[in-house]
């Protein structure tokens, strides 16, 4: 019995170093010092290690893996993003708001990303100015349908400016509504680009003093109004996506969508909306529908920081995965 506590121990031994060589890989990927891996951070990533194991054992219809999150507990992650405090702010919309009078047309698939409307991932790093992000998604794609070229705009003439006392409504990394934001956008009669005004609050994780008056708004982003896409309702959804992106938001604080790699996600997932971003097609995949999602976490997350999120009216009793068809809108000229 003694030779074989001894082998177990061994093999135990082993298991563990194999996984701390696994574990400092990630650090080294991630660009984290070993000083910065203390506070737990070695528990949580082992914990999240384990849980992705058991959720891709399960043949899911998505599946998860490590990525610059994997460190953090479910609760560190939502405080790392400002996801608390963006529920203060993506409550209520702007009683302007309006729903654009359509026919339900759309195609089997849309893809705005192949079509080039899409601008590269971004990361907000630790500002919790997701909103800030969806809206230059949604203006980059409506202006390389108007004007037929690709153009980045800047988040961070957003978050600075679009303010309490300077026309705005936003609240910087402390959250924001796109919504909000457009109508920002419109007042001020278009906005700068990321070249000539770039984003730092990442970094910095606050937002600097406004300056709109050392840049030029980009000829051709003056849009002049913007809808609300009909709640809960697939058809008005891709309607709308098969014009252009649209700006939805959603929850975003679970564990699977916090550590999700690619697939389907079809998980648990509420309507506590917490999270800005893009949503830039939809189509099908194993016999899942699906609608695809540009994140704002960079390309190290999910599937090159993109998610695909399932679509139907089995989620959430037909608020979309993830409550993405709650609060949904887009700009317009």
């Amino acid at each position: 019995m003694k030779f074989f506590g001894m082998i177990f121990l061994l093999f135990s031994g082993v298991a563990h170093a194999n996984l701390y060589d696994r574990f400092e890989a990630w650090l080294s990927e991630h660009g984290l010092s070993k000083d910065e891996s203390k506070y737990g951070m070695f528990e949580n990533w082992r914990s999240n290690d384990e849980y992705i194991n058991e959720i891709n054992g399960r043949n899911m219809t998505y599946t998860l893996g490590h990525n610059k999150f994997s460190g953090m507990s479910s609760d560190q992650f939502s405080e790392h993003m400002g996801f608390r405090k963006n529920r203060e702010f993506l409550g209520s919309r702007e009683e302007s708001s309006k729903y654009e009078t359509v026919s339900y047309d759309y195609s089997d698939s849309v893809d705005w990303v192949q079509d080039g409307a899409v601008t590269p991932v971004k990361d907000q790093g630790q500002c919790g100015s997701c909103w800030s992000f969806s809206t230059t998604g949604a203006l980059e794609g409506a202006y390389y349908i108007e004007n037929k070229k690709s153009m980045s705009f800047s988040e961070q003439e957003l978050v600075d400016c679009d303010k309490l006392g300077n026309g705005g409504k936003d609240h910087g990394c402390n959250g924001g509504l796109m919504d909000n934001a457009f109508n920002w956008i419109i007042k001020q009669k278009g906005l700068c680009s990321e070249s000539d005004y770039p984003y730092f609050s990442g970094e910095t994780k606050d937002r600097g003093d406004c300056m709109s008056s050392g840049c030029t708004n980009v000829a051709g982003s003056d849009i002049t109004t913007y809808y609300d896409v009909k709640p809960s309702s697939d058809d008005a959804m891709m309607t709308a996506l098969y014009t252009q992106p649209v700006s939805i938001a959603i929850q975003a604080d679970q564990k699977d969508f916090q550590l999700y790699k690619s697939g389907v996600f079809t998980g648990d997932c509420g309507t506590k909306l917490d999270h800005g971003v893009l949503a830039v097609g939809y189509g099908s995949e194993g016999g899942e529908d699906y609608y695809l999602v540009k994140n704002s976490w960079s390309e190290t997350w999910g599937d090159g920081g993109y998610i695909k999120l399932g679509r139907g009216k089995q989620y959430n009793n037909g608020d979309g995965q993830c409550g993405m068809l709650l609060q949904a809108s887009y700009p317009s000229y």
